[in-house]
């Protein structure tokens, strides 16, 4: 099944609705991190890869605008786990300065 994503940044969101019933996928930015936190899809659509479609779109998103991505969503994590093209766009916290030694 083709389906058509559009993005609705206005709702943090983008979304699909084939066959009238919409799916989502959820984010927030702040600071270059898109942070996926929730993808939804309704039991008729599921197992027909629409998730998929709405993560592919989203994580291309986030990739044309220099974003790294903090996937809190179950589904995206999967997704990426699965996808290693996706995995330079993970987000790594930089780790705190080391403290210097007193000489």
């Amino acid at each position: 099944m083709t389906i058509n994503v559009s993005h609705r940044p206005e709702l943090l969101r983008f979304e699909a609705a084939p066959g009238g019933k919409l799916a989502l996928c959820n984010y927030r930015l702040q600071d270059k991190v898109m942070t996926i936190h929730h993808t939804e899809v309704p039991w008729q659509l599921q197992g027909q890869g629409v998730a998929a479609d709405l993560v592919r779109a989203t994580l291309d998103w986030a990739r044309a605008e220099g974003l790294h991505v903090r996937p809190t969503c179950n589904y995206v994590a999967s997704y990426m786990r699965r996808h290693p093209d996706t995995h330079d766009l993970l987000y790594q916290p930089a780790s705190p300065a080391t403290p210097a030694t007193p000489a």
